[in-house]
């Protein structure tokens, strides 16, 4: 079976000049990780070393460059699934973390638990020594001029579908040499969200899934939409009748149609082929090919 890995940096309107910056992020990612992967790292490692990547690049709307609430804070959500026994750890709205993604790694494998939130979840990570930051560490100026370009103005609302947003959520999909199949998704949320917010990115099924027997897929987009359809698993359940591609197409056909919603995703199926689709005017993505040579797309 072959190794496989895909990456996304989210799915907007991403604005033309930080094209560049997007298809860079997810190339280092794969870059760094893929040989990793060859030289025997797990799927589940691959996928949580790929989004911490993502999570210190300011580019994206995860870790550092996230996205202000409405209070001018920064909350972290991110989930990761291994597609061996359908375990997953996820977290919602927590603060002053890097890598959100490997704190829900560490609930995932150190606790009885498969989901922590705000308090909670700070508190276990305080627990488990992970390094809090200074706010302003993941704090860029862009998102602070952003911040205040909309925090008063009244007709913002964060899923307008092709508003020029300048990041999204991160999210990586991999399989190794042993067939196993791991999924991460790891997001700052929406611009201006009310303090508290969830969205889809840690919901196990909207956000991320990962079945062996099926296939793994990370999404992102509006996650008030993706949440409605269970995306990820929607897709992942397609995989069983038809190919990667066809189950991505129906998935965000059913997002649309039924979610009303725009977003993307990436996946891999259990016979190791990828997936990806999107109905926003961009997606930043990246993958490596059957010859070992990385691939990337923004739209």
């Amino acid at each position: 079976m072959p190794i496989r890995l895909i990456v996304h940096g989210g799915a907007w309107s991403i604005p033309d000049e930080m094209d560049t910056a997007h298809l860079q992020g997810v190339q280092k990612a794969l870059e760094e990780v893929y040989p990793a992967l060859q030289s025997g790292i797990s799927a589940l490692e691959a996928v949580e070393r790929a989004v911490n990547i993502l999570e210190e690049d300011p580019t994206f709307d995860a870790g550092r460059g996230a996205f202000l609430n409405d209070q001018g804070e920064i909350e972290l959500d991110a989930i990761i699934m291994d597609g061996r026994d359908l375990s997953f750890g996820a977290v919602a709205a927590v603060q002053n973390l890097l890598h959100p993604v490997s704190l829900a790694r560490e609930i995932m494998t150190k606790t009885d638990h498969s989901m922590l939130v705000g308090k909670g979840a700070q508190a276990f990570a305080q627990f488990i020594g992970m390094e809090e930051l200074d706010p302003r560490a993941l704090l860029t100026d862009r998102e602070l001029a952003y911040y205040h370009q909309i925090k008063e103005d009244p007709h913002f609302k964060s899923h307008h579908p092709f508003e020029p947003f300048p990041s999204d959520t991160v999210g990586a999909v991999a399989m190794d040499g042993k067939e196993n199949i791991a999924a991460a998704t790891s997001t700052g949320g929406t611009p201006r969200k009310m303090a508290g917010r969830v969205g889809d990115s840690p919901i196990v099924g909207a956000g991320a899934y990962a079945d062996n027997e099926t296939g793994a897929v990370s999404t992102t987009g509006w996650g008030e939409s993706i949440m409605k359809v269970l995306l990820a698993k929607t897709v992942c359940d397609r995989m069983e009748r038809t190919s990667a591609l066809e189950a991505a197409k129906f998935g965000i056909q059913v997002l649309r149609e039924k979610g009303k919603g725009y977003g993307g995703l990436i996946g891999i199926n259990a016979q190791g082929d990828y997936a990806f689709a999107y109905n926003t005017e961009k997606m930043a993505w990246g993958w490596v090919d059957e010859k070992g040579t990385i691939q990337r797309r923004i739209r």
